[in-house]
């Protein structure tokens, strides 16, 4: 079926049926992840699209996914983009959302169950466009992670014009994130595109956090070389982004990423892929 993509998925009203939430998880070979994240997301107390983006696999990730996405009943669509990248994949996923809201999420991430119904709540406040998540390990008690979720809205507080969550859990309102730009190899294709697309769609309104949204990422060893900023880096960032953010992202940051080679598809390159220890089980406790 054609869609015309052109048009704003919002004009005319919704009848009601339609969800008001997409999810989008774009993966390059995460079949021992997949089953946990899934099945987190099927927990949802609110009814949602998922969209699944295979940017390529060898493994048989999209199979697993399908399995798992028809086993739990849910309403999903699986596209394959082959352009190496998060933020390729991102993009294609993001064409085909038809939803008030977005969240992207990550392959290798459990969510509790009222993960998407938290962020709605920040996002239906007056002027909010986004909203973000904060990290917590799995098991974790009521009161660590209440501390843990503490110490972030403090931070949030002292620098509210940056961003403080990772793009495992981020939501948007979709019709502000398709005005900034949406995610746009062209424009950013390093990687910390969370943070690039944060800083174009907050011009737009304000980011928001609550104690309730959070995730817990898969505890699996990473190669932080590939995926992370320099310390230096890190505080520019806090000290100038709020005031100088295009020459911080487009003049300085880009540069660097671009010396360092951390285009966005470094993220997929694991080399401990088969090393890996089991994949992430989710708690009952986080559900």
């Amino acid at each position: 079926m054609y869609l015309d993509l052109s048009k704003d998925p919002f004009d005319g009203g919704s009848s009601g049926a339609t969800p008001a939430w997409t999810v989008l998880i774009p993966f390059f070979n995460e079949r021992d992840y997949l089953p946990a994240t899934i099945e987190s997301l099927a927990r949802q107390t609110v009814p949602f699209t998922l969209i699944l983006v295979d940017n390529g696999s060898t493994d048989g990730s999209a199979a697993v996914a399908e399995g798992f996405c028809r086993a739990h009943k849910l309403d999903y669509l699986l596209i394959t983009e082959r352009t190496p990248g998060k933020v390729a994949a991102l993009r294609a996923g993001l064409a085909w959302v038809r939803t008030r809201w977005v969240a992207t999420c990550d392959a290798d991430t459990v969510y509790p169950s009222h993960y998407l119904a938290a962020a709605e709540a920040i996002l239906s406040r007056p002027g909010h466009v986004v909203a973000g998540a904060y990290f917590v390990p799995a098991e974790i008690s009521d009161a660590a992670r209440m501390t843990e979720a503490a110490r972030f809205l403090t931070a949030a507080r002292l620098l509210p014009h940056q961003c403080h969550a990772g793009g495992a859990g981020q939501a948007f309102c979709t019709r502000s994130l398709r005005a900034a730009g949406g995610f746009d190899a062209a424009r950013w294709n390093f990687v910390l595109e969370d943070h690039e697309v944060i800083h174009r769609t907050m011009r737009r309104g304000r980011m928001g956090y609550s104690t309730e949204m959070w995730c817990t990422p898969s505890p699996r060893e990473r190669d932080r070389d590939s995926i992370r900023w320099t310390l230096f880096e890190r505080l520019l960032y806090s000290a100038a982004a709020p005031v100088a953010g295009d020459w911080f992202f487009y003049r300085f940051l880009a540069r660097r990423l671009q010396h360092r080679r951390l285009l966005s598809h470094r993220i997929r390159e694991r080399q401990y892929h088969h090393i890996e220890g089991p994949a992430l089980v989710p708690s009952h406790s986080l559900l």
